[in-house]
């Protein structure tokens, strides 16, 4: 199994092992759990080069980024100074498994990320940082499922499991849902995705 730290994901980001600078689309999870609510603050935990952060930039958002990775977070701050949204994304570079931001974001958004500490006591540290009457959005790699990345069972999660961490009366489960989607991967030929999305909201005290 490999060990999800610092040194993994900053050989995973290397120019090297990013062959086409792994700019993958936008996840399409985002668009979907997203499109109902106002924009505001938010924070990609696991940013990697930023996709899905400056996504929200561009819809409106006022966006953290934060990763583990330094070789990741410079990828993405070049591509937002491109973009014109440098001054819409903050970029932090910390083990967000470990991270004390002492704030809060009104949407909170999570995407493939795999930190050393475990999927489920990732998720509930992410749900400590959502601001009242904000959203969670999770998206993770279906446990149970064949993977043609190999992810170990440790990077995978069920519905089931993620439900059991946000119960009401603090937390409504507003989606949770499966699919199967297929990826481009380049020069690796098309691939596919079997996904967890579940989108809470914290609500009021």
């Amino acid at each position: 199994m490999p060990q999800f730290d610092k040194t993994y994901w900053e050989d995973h980001w290397t120019p090297k092992a990013s062959a086409q600078d792994r700019h993958m689309p936008v996840n399409p999870y985002l668009a979907s759990e997203t499109r109902h609510l106002n924009p505001g603050t938010a924070l990609d935990a696991g940013c990697g080069t930023g996709t899905e952060a400056l996504w929200l930039a561009e819809h409106g958002w006022q966006v953290t980024g934060a990763d583990i990775s330094a070789t990741a977070l410079d990828k993405a701050a070049k591509r937002a100074a491109e973009a014109g949204q440098a001054d819409s994304v903050e970029w932090i570079e910390t083990d967000v498994a470990r991270w004390e931001p002492h704030r809060t974001w009104d949407l909170v958004t999570t995407h493939y990320a795999h930190p050393d500490t475990g999927q489920l006591p990732f998720y509930e540290l992410l749900g400590s940082w959502v601001a009242e009457n904000g959203s969670l959005l999770i998206v993770g790699h279906h446990h149970g499922t064949h993977h043609q990345h190999d992810h170990p069972e440790e990077a995978t999660v069920t519905l089931e499991a993620i439900a059991e961490l946000f119960h009401a009366p603090s937390w409504s489960i507003d989606a949770s849902y499966e699919n199967t989607r297929t990826i481009d991967r380049g020069h690796h030929g098309a691939g596919q995705l079997h996904d967890v999305v579940v989108r809470v909201q914290r609500l009021q005290g």
